[in-house]
Formats: structure tokens, sequence, C-alpha cells
């Protein structure tokens, strides 16, 4: 495709994904379409400001072949087309790797990397050289319906995982993300969250993971009775937090939005209520859903998930693609708390307390949470003793966590 193509076919496709977010959440955001160039100074104006080389990777899904279009900071356009990548084999290979990730009898197992290597092949690597030629390290992916609810962290080029390579973020469009840099590492923390549930499963290590939070952030935190809509909504207002921490079961449902919801203590905030919290004025930064999952395969699911920081009126969020087990949860938050206190953007801690995951610096052991960035270790509930000895390494643990919106 020629330049002056890509440069009409770009903001079309940008439109494309942005009315599915809208017509879903039912929102009408009047913007005006950015053309090519105004992505790129985008990219090179924020990455500038933090030090990073960002890019885009648009992936649109045909029936025939699979669409790859690079945008990077560097000011290169690239298309590729993926033949072989048909939709109907696309999504055969997405299921299976997302169900080898997810199955606990393959958990010991590397049984995914076979799948997680054919999708690298298809969506990262014809873009590689120019990733490479632009010292790309950060890439946001827009994606198309059926890949929203993928773990883009485990793509494996043979050697490394994805997440070794790039800081990542799934974003619905540029158009539709709040890019501007906001500085969070003096942020306060509002932390809520519940561990028991009359119709849910308990998440018995939700005190520990606020109290892990509460002690390096900070703000303030309610558990079970404290947690309540009228109570969020009133602490919000109270002062600016930059960052709200939600501890608690998500769903996101097939259908409409209402069907999907994040459980309080005593009610369900639905995720068509989400606006109701005005949760841009004051301004938060980044929303943290810390056991959520989406329906596998299911489009309007995976539009609630990959729109969740625009519906939330949040510059990010961060969410799970499935339930993670406790000690899995427990462990990516603690070290991602401790990282963000420190990294650059917000999508560099998420990498760097997933690394130390892959590689087994975080580890239950002798009773306690240990990470690579923490000293003494968090002490484990009591539902958590059990567990004598065992590393978080393997990509159910730490792959189904996706940073949503602006990695920045």
């Amino acid at each position: 495709m020629d330049a002056g193509k890509l440069s009409a076919a770009l903001p079309l496709l940008e439109k494309s994904f942005g009315q599915e977010f809208e017509e879903y959440f039912g929102l009408n955001i009047s913007k005006d379409l950015l053309s090519v160039d105004d992505i790129k100074k985008k990219l090179v104006s924020v990455g500038a400001e933090t030090k990073t080389k960002p890019s885009l990777i648009y992936l649109f899904s045909r029936s025939e072949k699979l669409d790859l279009m690079l945008v990077d900071s560097c000011g290169a356009v690239v298309h590729k087309t993926v033949p072989e990548a048909h939709r109907e084999e696309l999504l055969k290979v997405v299921k299976e790797f997302r169900n080898e990730i997810t199955n606990p009898a393959r958990r010991n197992t590397t049984s995914y990397l076979s799948s997680a290597q054919q999708l690298y092949k298809w969506m990262v690597e014809p873009l590689e050289e120019n990733l490479k030629k632009c010292e790309t390290d950060t890439i946001s992916f827009v994606v198309d319906r059926g890949l929203r609810g993928m773990p883009f962290a485990a793509l494996h080029d043979g050697k490394q995982f994805l997440i070794e390579k790039y800081n990542l973020s799934l974003m619905p469009s540029i158009n539709l993300t709040d890019t501007r840099y906001v500085d969070i590492r003096k942020s306060e923390v509002l932390a809520m969250g519940a561990d028991q549930f009359s119709e849910l499963n308990p998440l018995p290590a939700v005190p520990a993971e606020i109290a892990a939070i509460s002690r390096e952030w900070p703000g303030i935190s309610f558990l079970n009775e404290g947690f309540t809509f009228d109570n969020l909504n009133q602490q919000h207002k109270s002062r600016p937090f930059g960052i709200i921490h939600l501890a608690t079961h998500g769903e996101f449902r097939p259908g409409l939005p209402n069907n999907s919801f994040i459980q309080l203590w005593d009610s369900r905030l639905r995720l068509n209520q989400l606006r109701d919290l005005r949760l841009n004025n004051p301004q938060v930064n980044l929303l943290v859903l810390s056991a959520c999952r989406t329906a596998v395969g299911d489009d309007s699911a995976e539009l609630g998930f990959g729109g969740l920081a625009l519906q939330a009126g949040v510059q990010t969020a961060l969410g799970s693609l499935w339930y993670v087990s406790d000690e899995g949860t427990l462990g990516l938050m603690a070290e991602f708390y401790q990282r963000l206190k420190i990294a650059p953007i917000k999508a560099a801690a998420l990498r760097e307390a997933q690394i130390a995951m892959l590689r087994g610096d975080v580890r239950l052991e002798g009773g306690k949470l240990r990470g690579s960035s923490r000293g003494e270790g968090v002490e484990l509930p009591q539902s958590l003793q059990g567990f004598a000895d065992l590393k978080l390494s393997h990509p159910y643990y730490w792959s189904a966590f996706v940073m949503i919106g602006s990695p920045w």
C-alpha cells in the first residue's frame, strides 16, 4: 500500500475501532479524527516527555488475511499483510493460545509455546525490522474484535516473551485515549476491596494485597463493609487520588454493558454505571481491577474490557483477562506497586513486575511472598500458608494482566 493510501486508511481504521466502543457504551465523543501526521506528532511528543520510543501496532483481521499497520515515533508508517493468518485460522490459534495458558493441568508445561510463537510470527515479526530501526521500547496494540482478550505479553519469538522486549498496552484507539503524560509516582491511592461474597468465591488474599499497597503508598483503604458505592464516590470526591485500586471480582460478560459488573460489598457496580463515578473529576490516572475476567471469544465482553479506561474516564486501567489464583494476583500486585514508585511510565512498572514473575524472582517461600524488590517479604494469609514453595513463572500467573489505555 502506498503512502497516500496509508494516510487515508489509518484514520478510517481508527474511526471504525472507535465507533465500536462508542456504540457499545452509548457514548458520543465528538472528536475530529487524527490524521497520520497528528498520530506521529503525538507519539513524538509523549516519547520525548517520557524518554520512551513508542509505536502503535494496528491489527485488522479479515476473512482472507491479517492486516498489520505500524506507526512509530521515527515517522514511519508501515503496512504488512499476512494471508496465512486469515480470520478463521487466526481466531483458532488465538483460542488455543489462551486455552493452553489457562488450563490448570498444563501449568507445569510449555504447551502454550507453539501457538505463542505462531501468533508472534504473524503479528509482530513482519514489523520487527522497523521496530528495531526506531529502537521502539513501548508498543500499544489497537486491535480488531476477537483479539482484545488475548494475552499479548506471552507472545514468544522463540527466545523471549514479548514482554521481555517491550512495554505493552491495549488501546481502544489513539483517538479515544488520553495520552497526556502525568507522573503518578507521588500519587495517593484509594484502595478498596472485599474478601467474602454472598454469591461469588472468596478472595482470601485481598486483605494482604491491600495491606501491601497501603504500606508502600500514601492514601486510604477500606475492606468489606467500607467498600460501597457511596463511600467510593464520597472518597473520590473528597481528595484527588491519582490511583484507585479495587481488589474484587469483576466480570466482563456477553451482551450489553449492564451485564458486566464490578462487585462491591453490598451491590454490583454495572459497567454502564461506571461513568456515574465521574473519575475524570478529579482526574484518576490509573484504575486497577485486580480480580476480573473476560468471557472468552465474545466480542461484546472484549469491548467492555478493552474500553474500561474509556468508560471509567481514566487515562489507564489495569485488569486481568481471567481470574488469576490468589497467590498469583498477590504476587503481581505487590510487585507492580513496588515498581510503580520508580518506573518512568506505568507500562514499564507492569513489565518489570511480569518479568520478575516469569524469571522466578517473585515466589512463595516459607509462608511469605518474596520478590526481587522486597526485603523481608509479605506474610501470606492463612489460606495460602500451605504453599511451601511456589514459583509464579508460568504465563498463567502474569500474562493475564493487561494495561488498557495510555501506557504512559
